[in-house]
């Protein structure tokens, strides 16, 4: 474990956010956390911002944009949600989470206002406006040159927005959250399209066609500038190489080839050409021609992206990857079959129970010999045995495993993957179907870095 998760500073603030409303539960507006701000003295407009949200790719992208940024000398800081191990891993500083001390001296700064937020409020404010808020606190006391903020969920009304980003990045939508952000892609983006303010940069990846509508639409009202992936910018080329994808990116402002990314899957080749345009739009690149080359060359070679395809022992291969709805699962299992190439491949998975599951499961049906059935920690956590009962009709009863104990899972799937692999190198575990899964498995197998 990192040491901000075991920090007894980062348990007493943990402590004291867990009776507010948890991220599972909302209400939509921005009331609260406008007058939190305001109280606070408004440090969330003492730097500008890039904002994300989208579906599925905002975190990886966040690293990407933040580690361009600091590529080119700026201090950033960097808020995302969830967290895999610490809650500290949510506020970063110039690249690194936020030590526990300093997190704790922040919840401290920010404390009185809370009671007072509450006491005007029907409703106090929750777990996650108040992480906003000590996001932003800490940003404007470093200081930072910049801030990379991404939404916790939707985007119109998640207490990230109370920012008018300079530029407004959204990554490919698809359904997940559906009983909060509506029922079809169109309903989605209209609120994640609440983050494009007037006069801003709208950096939007390749979308589903009612929801790019959605977003042209209401970009066009804010008078906000468009650069489209597939149209302004895009991947040009990308081949495997060892550890990772060499690149040739087109970006607003020329090409940008040889350019290698440690990350597996063509959504990663995505994830950085989407990356590369919002910081050129926040440079005021394309009229003015490419960024520095060499610059983003090295940038991107440093980017990690810990829980995301993230190898975590070797012999057999375990991989990490917190792909939590249908489409995160399909681009998870087209990156795997992409880079690697197992002859035998156990998964372990383990569901929150609100999620889209038996899709999933689908999906990975083709690409694993065994399924291995979990839960985690949380009490959202699908029961092992309810899971099971999704995975047999798909996968077989031959091929399904159940263990009620992560660790247990886990040293399960090591076994069966070992067993009648051709050779220890071709056998494989893949840990997915949820972030807490992915973040408690990665503690467990010592993955952390």
């Amino acid at each position: 474990m990192t040491s901000g998760a075991r920090d007894p500073e980062v348990a007493r603030v943990e402590a004291a956010l867990r009776p507010r409303w948890p991220e599972t539960r909302l209400e939509p507006s921005l009331t609260r956390i406008t007058a939190l701000m305001d109280v606070l003295g408004d440090p969330q407009n003492s730097y500008p911002v890039i904002q994300l949200t989208g579906t599925n790719g905002k975190t990886s992208t966040a690293r990407m944009v933040d580690e361009l940024l600091r590529g080119f000398g700026l201090r950033t800081g960097r808020f995302t949600s969830p967290h895999l191990a610490s809650i500290t891993e949510r506020i970063s500083i110039d690249g690194r989470s936020i030590e526990p001390a300093r997190f704790a001296e922040v919840y401290d700064d920010v404390a009185p206002y809370l009671t007072l937020v509450d006491e005007r409020q029907p409703i106090a404010l929750s777990f996650f406006e108040v992480l906003t808020a000590m996001g932003y606190a800490a940003f404007a006391e470093a200081p930072v040159d910049v801030a990379v903020v991404e939404v916790g969920m939707g985007g119109a009304w998640d207490s990230t927005n109370v920012v008018d980003a300079q530029v407004a990045v959204i990554t490919p939508i698809a359904l997940d959250h559906t009983n909060y952000l509506g029922p079809d892609v169109a309903t989605i983006a209209a609120e994640k399209a609440g983050i494009v303010k007037p006069n801003a940069t709208a950096v939007l990846a390749l979308q589903p066609p009612p929801a790019m509508d959605v977003l042209l639409r209401h970009a066009v009202e804010q008078e906000a500038t468009v650069a489209r992936e597939g149209l302004e910018f895009g991947v040009l080329d990308r081949r495997l190489a060892v550890g990772g994808q060499m690149l040739s990116l087109q970006g607003l402002g020329g090409v940008y080839d040889e350019v290698f990314l440690p990350l597996h899957g063509v959504h990663q080749a995505q994830n950085a050409v989407v990356a590369l345009a919002a910081v050129e739009a926040f440079f005021g690149a394309g009229a003015h021609g490419r960024i520095e080359i060499d610059t983003v060359r090295a940038a991107f070679a440093a980017v990690r992206s810990p829980g995301r395809l993230e190898t975590v022992r070797g012999a057999p291969t375990v991989l990490i990857d917190a792909a939590h709805n249908p489409a995160a699962m399909a681009a998870t299992v087209t990156a795997v079959e992409d880079a690697f190439d197992f002859r035998r491949l156990v998964v372990v998975l383990g569901c929150m129970a609100d999620k889209d599951i038996t899709p999933m499961i689908a999906l990975l049906e083709p690409l694993a010999d065994q399924l291995v059935v979990t839960q985690n920690s949380l009490a959202r956590s699908l029961p092992a045995d309810e899971l099971a009962a999704l995975a047999v009709p798909i996968f077989g009863d031959d091929r399904v495993t159940v263990e009620t104990r992560l660790d247990d899972a886990l040293e399960t799937a090591i076994r069966l993957a070992e067993e009648d692999a051709d050779t220890l190198a071709g056998a494989g575990v893949l840990v997915t179907g949820s972030v807490v899964t992915a973040g408690e498995a990665r503690v467990l197998l010592g993955g952390i870095g």
